[in-house]
C-alpha cells in the first residue's frame, strides 16, 4: 500500500523532484499495542484531559468506571464520543475504557472522542485517513478566554448610564 501512494506521489511531482523521493521519505505509522492487546492516547479539549485505551471486544464503552449512558446522560454527548467508532465501522468490535478529568460534560466528550480518535490509530494505522478526514485527530484548540480586570468578564462591560 506505502509502495502505491509512493507511487502516486511521484506521478503529480516534477520529474527532478520525484526522482529524490523514496519510500523512506514517507511517514509510516506502526501499530501500538501493549501485551495486553490495549491501545493508549490523550485526548484533550477545553480544560478536559481524557486517557483513553482501546481494545478488541464486544463494543462497550466505559467513562470514569461508569457506562457511557450512566456518565453522558444526554445522547447528543453519547453520540460526539461514538462518532469515530461509527466512522471506522468499528462500534460492536472495540472496547473503549476511559477517565477523564476537568471541564464540563460538553468538553469532556470532546476530549474522550479526540482520544478514542488517536487510540483507534494507534491500534490500526490503515484507520488513519478516514479519521483525518472526518476530522476527528485535529485537537480543538478554542478555549475560554479570561476574565479582562475592570470588567464582569472577559468582555462584558459594565451597563453606561448617560445621566
Amino acid at each position: 500500500m506505502a509502495e502505491e501512494s509512493v507511487a502516486t506521489i511521484a506521478d503529480a511531482m516534477p520529474a527532478e523532484v520525484a526522482s529524490t523521493v523514496s519510500i523512506d521519505d514517507v511517514t509510516k505509522y506502526e501499530a501500538k499495542i501493549d501485551s495486553f492487546g490495549r491501545s493508549y492516547s490523550t485526548g484533550r479539549r477545553k480544560d478536559a484531559v481524557a486517557r483513553v485505551w482501546v481494545k478488541p471486544g464486544g463494543g462497550q464503552v466505559v467513562v470514569n468506571g461508569k457506562p457511557i449512558e450512566n456518565y453522558f446522560a444526554r445522547p447528543s454527548l453519547q453520540m460526539i464520543v461514538r462518532q469515530p467508532l461509527v466512522a471506522t465501522d468499528r462500534q460492536d468490535s472495540i472496547d473503549v475504557w476511559c477517565t477523564v478529568k476537568g471541564g464540563g460534560l460538553s468538553g469532556q466528550a470532546g476530549a474522550v472522542r479526540h482520544g478514542l480518535s488517536r487510540a483507534l490509530t494507534c491500534q490500526d494505522p490503515d484507520l488513519r485517513g478516514k479519521l483525518k478526514s472526518g476530522g476527528f485527530l485535529t485537537r480543538d484548540s478554542r478555549t475560554v478566554e479570561r476574565k479582562k480586570y475592570g470588567k464582569p468578564k472577559a468582555r462584558r462591560s459594565f451597563q453606561f448610564s448617560k445621566r
